[in-house]
């Protein structure tokens, strides 16, 4: 899939326009910013591709609930986030036998190899930082990813989440913190190698 990020202000006028055609076109300006969260979210590129499809097949069919005018992106993302943890929900009421030998074989074969996440943002993201973000908890991660790379208000990532405007503050203050710490334990480290060879 290929994803070219559009204007934010682009998509918010038009979806303040009349007419299907122009809601549809201020979703789908956002698709790139949607697929890569789901893929942040589920880890497997074919996951991330059927959570972004359901997102935009309930948003479309609620369009006429949201109101012009108002944070398209963030509207989506509540919708996006809702999807996955009622995915989530309903996995855990049916779980799948796993053959754990064969994860185990896998997961050896793989090598260290990168996950679909670290591939899809080594082009945006400083390697360092990637790893510094991969390490942070899932909670301060998703709050950090919104703020950060999505750009969302602290007010539309406590409806994207559905927790409290100050647990998001506190969980990107934290993780930005957390994500800090990372940084300059890595190069740290990185400029004690370059010093001892």
């Amino acid at each position: 899939m290929v994803f070219r990020r559009r204007s934010p202000r682009a998509s918010s006028e038009a979806a303040a326009g009349d007419g299907n055609g122009a809601f549809a076109e201020a979703a789908l300006s956002h698709l790139d910013s949607l697929y890569g969260t789901a893929l942040r979210l589920t880890r497997r590129p074919q996951d991330a591709e059927d959570l972004v499809q359901d997102t935009y097949l309930k948003a479309f069919r609620a369009a006429h609930q949201f109101e012009p005018g108002t944070n398209l992106k963030a509207w989506l993302f509540a919708i996006l986030h809702n999807t996955y943890r009622n995915m989530r929900r309903h996995d855990g009421r049916n779980p799948v036998d796993v053959d754990n030998d064969a994860v185990e074989r896998a997961a050896d074969d793989a090598g260290g190899g990168q996950t679909p996440e670290q591939i899809l943002t080594r082009a945006t993201l400083d390697r360092d930082l990637q790893e510094a973000l991969d390490t942070l908890p899932e909670a301060f991660r998703q709050a950090v990813w919104l703020r950060d790379v999505e750009e969302l208000a602290y007010a539309d990532i406590a409806r994207v989440l559905d927790i409290p405007i100050g647990t998001v503050m506190s969980r990107i203050s934290r993780g930005r913190r957390a994500l800090y710490d990372a940084l300059q334990m890595r190069r740290a480290e990185a400029a004690r190698r370059v010093v001892s060879r």
